[in-house]
């Protein structure tokens, strides 16, 4: 025991060397250490001579804002390039239709005769197996048609409710049926000067004054047709010249504005096939080469003219043709389906 004593005293004489305790080490979750020694910052280790160029780096670039390209190369580099999806396959050539059939009559002169009596035909529509033209475009709507459609209707049933979205339907129908109606009165030659007058105060035939300035020499009003060769029948609303050339003209009603034909959907279909339909009629005497829609609004806005000259309703016959064909095939198909 005294040779151990000995030993320490002469440990603590020499320079260098102390038995005071050290901080004990410990592996602990704990963040309570033993002793009273001042924590060491491990940061004060890391050789900051060697990382310089780093942390300038990184303080200097710290308060540069970021573009559109610097945040595209930071995704790219972080996640890889962009996959862009391929757009869909076109046809390289259009759809022909199979059954041809000339829009104008060549028996039928091209020159707007004038016909002896001004009092416009009206034929009713007669009721039979033949297909309508409202029928045709409704039976072969495309998918996509018919997604959207259904979209809306199911945003307005949620909006409105069953009951309410069916009042809707309603009165937007009624006021389509009272401005058909009340179209007809002034362009009748026989309406009466009152109820013209009346007219005058809806917004819709507000919208359509500056269109009907340029309506003369009426032909037809509500009047029906029928292709011959085609088989099937519509209710055409009006013809007569809009600024001199004579057009079947289709008046429609809507809520927003339609400032382009492309936003007319199926109608430009249904005046084109009108429009064939009465040039292959023994009814009518004359022939139609051009189509014109009027969009008129409720609140009395100017409503929008579409006007298709004789290019154009090329263009839509034979798509209104291969309408016709899709729903003929589709009709087949279904009769094959019963017999079976």
């Amino acid at each position: 025991m005294k040779m151990f004593q000995t030993i320490c005293r002469q440990l603590r004489s020499s320079k260098g060397f102390s038995l005071e305790p050290t901080a004990r080490v410990d592996f602990s979750t704990s963040s309570y250490f033993c002793g009273r020694k001042k924590k060491v910052n491990p940061y004060e280790e890391v050789d900051q001579g060697k990382y310089s160029d780093l942390v300038q780096s990184v303080l200097s670039s710290k308060g540069l804002a970021q573009t559109p390209e610097s945040l595209f190369e930071e995704d790219n580099l972080l996640y890889g390039p962009v996959s862009k999806c391929k757009p869909p396959k076109q046809d390289k050539a259009a759809k022909v239709p199979g059954n041809w059939c000339p829009l104008y009559n060549p028996e039928r002169s091209m020159k707007p005769n004038a016909t002896s009596s001004t009092i416009p035909l009206r034929i009713p529509l007669q009721r039979n197996t033949i297909p309508s033209v409202t029928k045709v475009l409704q039976q072969t709507m495309t998918s996509e048609q018919i997604f959207y459609l259904e979209r809306w209707k199911q945003r307005m049933i949620q909006e409105l409710g069953e009951d309410g979205f069916a009042e809707y339907s309603s009165n937007i129908f009624l006021q389509g049926k009272r401005f058909h109606k009340a179209l007809e009165s002034i362009l009748s030659p026989q309406g009466e000067l009152k109820e013209r007058d009346e007219n005058l105060e809806s917004g819709y035939i507000e919208s359509v004054q500056h269109i009907l300035k340029d309506v003369s020499g009426v032909r037809a009003l509500e009047s029906a047709v029928q292709h011959e060769t085609l088989k099937y029948v519509g209710l055409l609303d009006c013809v007569a010249e809009y600024q001199g050339k004579l057009c079947v003209i289709d008046w429609k009603t809507s809520e927003k504005p339609k400032p382009h034909i492309r936003n007319t959907f199926d109608n430009p279909l249904q005046v084109v096939a009108y429009v064939g339909a009465i040039n292959n009629d023994a009814n009518y005497s004359f022939q139609v080469q051009c189509g014109l829609i009027v969009v008129a609004y409720k609140d009395g806005s100017p409503a929008h003219p579409h006007f298709m000259g004789t290019e154009l309703c090329s263009q839509y016959w034979a798509k209104w043709l291969l309408r016709l064909e899709e729903y003929t095939k589709k009709e087949k198909n279904q009769d094959i389906q019963k017999t079976d």
